[in-house]
C-alpha cells in the first residue's frame, strides 16, 4: 500500500476510535461526569447530551429519549469506517468526497459547540482535527497520484 493511503486508513481509525469514545459518553447516564468534563467551557457530556447530539435534532420539546434520531457519532463511525475502506482500496476519490462532507458536518458542529451551547468536547475537537487531517492527506495522495500518472506520460 502507498504511504499516503495508508495515513489515510490511520487516521480514519483513529477517527473510528475517537466516535467510539464519544458514542459511550452519549450513552452515559446525563447525571454522571464524563471522562472529559474538565471545566465550564469543556463538557462532553453536556455536548453530547445535548439535542444537537443526534440527527435530526431534537426540538425543545421533544423528551431526550425520544426514538428516531441516529447518534452523531454513529455517523462519524461509519463515516469514518467507509473513508478508511476507501482509501485501503485506492478508492481515494470517493475517500476525498466523503472527507469534504465530514470536515463540513464537523465544522458545523463546532460551530454548534463554539457559539450555540458555548460548550466544546475534546472528543468532538480532536474528530474535527482527524478529519482535517483526512482531508488534506486525501488531497496531497490525489495530487501526488496525478503527477506520478503525468510523469510516466511523458516518461
Amino acid at each position: 500500500m502507498k504511504p499516503m493511503r495508508f495515513i489515510i486508513v490511520l487516521l480514519a481509525i483513529a477517527g473510528l476510535v475517537d466516535s467510539v469514545f464519544a458514542l459511550k459518553v452519549h450513552n452515559m447516564d446525563p447525571t454522571q461526569a464524563p471522562p472529559c468534563a474538565v471545566s465550564e467551557h469543556w463538557d462532553c457530556g453536556t455536548v453530547n447530551h445535548s439535542r444537537f447530539a443526534v440527527f435530526p435534532p431534537r426540538t425543545f420539546d421533544e423528551a431526550p429519549n425520544s426514538k428516531g434520531h441516529i447518534p452523531i457519532a454513529w455517523i462519524g463511525i461509519l463515516g469514518y469506517a467507509l473513508i478508511g475502506t476507501l482509501a485501503l482500496f485506492g478508492r481515494l476519490w470517493a475517500a476525498l468526497h466523503l472527507a469534504e462532507v465530514g470536515f463540513l458536518c464537523a465544522c458545523f458542529l463546532s460551530y454548534l459547540e463554539a457559539f450555540v451551547m458555548e460548550k466544546w468536547c475534546i472528543y468532538c475537537v480532536w474528530s474535527q482535527g482527524l478529519m482535517t487531517a483526512i482531508l488534506l492527506f486525501t488531497i496531497l495522495a490525489l495530487m501526488l497520484e496525478h503527477r506520478r500518472s503525468r510523469k510516466s506520460i511523458f516518461a
